[in-house]
């Protein structure tokens, strides 16, 4: 049940973020929620992959490199679900951000 509720929560974050943040664009709720099952997936099988491929720099960067892989998987998803666009690294960094933002305060909430 947690999970469904914090999979529609990263949707409406989604869709509100098509709001606040320019270059971010999502057509509408059904959308949201297809890219809101994509990032959880990329987030649970390829990012871990990529922050072990990049642990030097991700040290250099005293973690810092990690924003930029969240980032360039937000754009790697973008650019394949329609109705999800991303206009550059920016909005993806700032959209990155701000669904960290919201699955922290998520996870506050619905913590066991």
């Amino acid at each position: 049940m947690k999970l469904i509720v914090r999979l529609l929560l990263n949707a409406l974050a989604l869709l509100a973020a098509s709001y606040l943040i320019s270059g971010v664009d999502v057509a509408n709720f059904y959308t949201a929620l297809i890219a809101a099952i994509i990032l959880g997936l990329v987030n649970a099988v390829i990012r871990p992959l990529l922050i072990l491929l990049t642990l030097p720099i991700t040290i250099l960067t005293l973690g810092l490199f990690t924003l930029v892989i969240n980032s360039l998987l937000v754009l790697f998803v973008a650019s394949f679900v329609k109705g999800f666009s991303v206009l550059g690294f920016w909005p993806a960094f700032f959209l990155s951000l701000f669904l960290w933002l919201v699955s922290w305060f998520t996870n506050l909430i619905l913590k066991d």
